[in-house]
C-alpha cells in the first residue's frame, strides 16, 4: 500500500511542510469520523486538475458505506462540482439532495484541508475531505448523538481554518489513548463541562467524582481526587480546563484516568474543548511491570559484567604470577576471551532493549588487540569497513568472542615481528551477515587450521552457536583471509 508521500508525489505537487501537516491530521481524524457517524475521506488535487483520494477513515460508532478501500482513487464525477467548489472558495460545501454511495443514501458535505498560518491570515486550502453519513437508518438522534455530532462539527470547522490537528500535541505512544467512545466531556470557555457522556460520566464516578458533571467545574470537581496523590502531573490543570491539546493521567487510590484535551477555536478565539477519558489502570500496572524487569535485567547485565571482569583481574594476578611462558600465554588468551564476553553485557546494562549496536561492541574488543600489539612492540593497523548494525544479545556474545579472537590470532600469529594491517569487512542484508577478516602477513602453514585451541573455539562459537559458515584461505597475494556468513 502506497503511502501518503508516495500518492502525492505521484500524483500531486509534493511540499513537504503539506505533507506533514496531513500526516498529523490523518493521524488524528479517526475521532473526527467517529464523532460524526461518518465515513471521511481525504483527497488532494491532481496535476490533471482532479481529486485523488489518500486517505480513509472509517466510524468505529457507526455502519460503514465503503466497503473497500478507495485509497488512491479519483474522485467520483457526481462529487467533482462540489468538492471543487469547496476547494475553490474555501468554504464547506454540503450537497442539497442525497448521494447515492453502493447503493445507500447519504449525506455528502465537502471541507477544505487548510495548513495553520503563523499570522492571522487564512492559508488556501491544501486538500479536501468528504463526509459521507448514511441516512438510510435515519432516527431521531438522542443527546449523546447530538452532542458527539456538534463536537464533529466543530473540528471540521477547525480543520477548514487550520486550527485542528495541532502541532503542539505530544506525537508519543498512542497505547491507551482515549477514544470518543471511552468517554467524552464537552467544557464551555471556562471550564464547565456542558456534557458528559455515559462512559465518560461513569469513568470520573468511578474515580470517585460522585453526583452527575454537567454544570460543574471539572478541575475544581477534580482537586478533591488530585489533593490525596502524593506526584501531580504538572499539565493536569491545563488538560482538565481544556486549555492545552495535551494528555495526563489522574489517579486516585485504585483507578487511573488517561485523559486528553482537545481545544475548540472558532476565528482564532477558544470557544471552548472536548475532553477525552479513558481507564488505563491495568496498562499503567502492566507498564509499571515491564520498568520493573526491565530494571531488574539491567542490573543482572551489570552484575555479570562485574564478575567477569573481577575473574579476569584475578587471571592477570596469577599471570603475573607465573612463570611459566605457556600458563602466562593461556591466561591471557582466557582474559580476552572473558573481557570480549563483558563488553556485551556491559552494553546490555546500559541500553534498554535486548539487542546492541555492535559496532560499539566491536570497536571496544579491537582496543583490547591493539593493546596486545603494543605489548609486543608490533604496528598494527585497523581497517573496518561497513556496519554490524543491531544485534541480539544471544548473537552479539559469540560474534564479538569469536571476532576478538580472529583478530588476536591474525595480530599474533599472521602478522610478521613488525605488524601490518588487519582489514575487516561487512555487509548486511536483511537476512544474512557477511564478515571477511583479512590480513597481509605470513599467510597460512599447510594443515595448520583446526589445530589451535582458538581456531576451534572460533569454528564452535561460528558455526554451532550461530549457525554460519567459516572458511579460511590464503590469497595468492599472500596473508590470510577469513570469511564469515550468519543467518539473522
Amino acid at each position: 500500500m502506497s503511502t501518503l508521500s508516495d500518492l502525492i508525489a505521484k500524483h500531486g505537487e509534493p511540499n513537504k511542510a503539506n505533507i506533514e501537516w496531513l500526516t498529523l491530521l490523518l493521524s488524528e481524524w479517526q475521532l473526527v469520523a467517529d464523532l460524526l457517524f461518518a465515513d471521511l475521506v481525504l483527497w488532494v488535487p491532481s496535476k490533471e486538475g482532479e481529486f485523488i483520494a489518500v486517505g480513509h477513515a472509517r466510524p468505529s460508532s457507526a455502519a460503514t458505506i465503503f466497503f473497500r478501500d478507495i485509497t488512491g482513487e479519483t474522485i467520483k464525477k457526481e462529487w467533482l462540482p462540489l468538492a471543487k467548489q469547496a476547494f475553490d472558495s474555501g468554504e464547506i460545501a454540503i450537497l442539497k439532495t442525497s448521494d447515492s454511495t453502493a447503493g445507500l443514501p447519504t449525506k455528502l458535505s465537502a471541507i477544505p484541508v487548510r495548513r495553520a498560518s503563523s499570522s492571522n491570515e487564512q492559508n488556501a486550502p491544501i486538500a479536501l475531505i468528504t463526509r459521507h453519513t448514511n441516512i438510510a437508518d435515519s432516527r431521531t438522534p438522542n443527546k449523546l448523538q447530538i452532542n458527539y455530532v456538534n463536537c464533529g462539527n466543530e473540528l471540521l470547522a477547525m480543520v477548514s481554518e487550520g486550527n485542528f490537528p495541532d502541532f503542539s500535541t505530544p506525537t508519543g505512544p498512542r497505547r491507551g489513548a482515549p477514544r470518543a467512545n471511552d468517554g467524552l466531556l464537552r467544557l464551555d470557555v471556562d471550564g464547565i463541562v456542558t456534557f458528559a457522556s455515559p462512559n465518560g460520566l461513569s469513568a470520573f464516578n468511578r474515580l470517585g467524582i460522585a453526583g452527575e458533571l454537567e454544570g460543574k467545574s471539572l478541575a475544581e470537581a477534580a482537586t478533591k481526587i488530585v489533593k490525596k496523590q502524593s506526584t501531580v502531573d504538572e499539565s493536569l490543570p491545563l488538560v482538565l480546563t481544556g486549555k492545552a491539546p495535551w494528555r495526563a493521567d489522574l489517579e486516585s487510590t485504585n483507578l487511573t484516568l488517561s485523559i486528553r484535551a482537545i481545544p475548540l477555536v472558532k476565528a482564532g478565539a477558544r470557544i471552548g474543548a472536548i475532553v477525552l477519558c479513558r481507564e488505563i489502570t491495568e496498562l499503567r500496572r502492566q507498564e509499571q511491570e515491564l520498568l520493573t524487569k526491565d530494571a531488574i535485567i539491567r542490573e543482572i547485565h551489570h552484575r555479570v559484567k562485574n564478575n567477569l571482569q573481577t575473574v579476569a583481574s584475578v587471571m592477570r594476578i596469577q599471570t603475573r604470577r607465573s612463570d611459566n611462558p605457556e600458563v602466562k600465554d593461556a591466561l591471557e588468551q582466557a582474559i580476552r576471551r572473558v573481557s570480549a564476553i563483558a563488553l556485551v553485557h556491559n552494553t546490555l546494562a546500559e541500553g534498554f532493549g535486548e539487542e546492541v549496536n555492535f559496532d560499539e561492541v566491536f570497536a571496544d574488543s579491537m582496543r583490547l588487540v591493539g593493546e596486545l600489539a603494543s605489548e609486543n612492540s608490533k604496528t598494527l593497523k585497523l581497517r573496518i569497513d561497513g556496519k554490524f548494525g543491531k544485534m541480539k544479545s544471544d548473537q552479539a556474545t559469540p560474534l564479538a568472542v569469536a571476532l576478538t579472537e580472529l583478530v588476536t590470532n591474525a595480530a599474533t600469529h599472521g602478522l610478521g615481528s613488525h605488524g601490518g594491517l588487519i582489514a575487516i569487512n561487512t555487509k548486511r542484508t536483511p537476512k544474512q551477515l557477511s564478515i571477511e577478516v583479512e590480513d597481509n602477513g605470513v599467510g597460512l602453514k599447510k594443515d595448520s587450521i583446526g589445530t589451535g585451541l582458538g581456531t576451534q573455539i572460533i569454528k564452535t562459537l561460528i558455526e554451532g552457536e550461530l549457525r554460519g559458515k567459516i572458511s579460511w584461505f590464503s590469497p595468492k597475494e599472500g596473508g590470510t583471509k577469513v570469511s564469515i556468513t550468519i543467518p539473522l
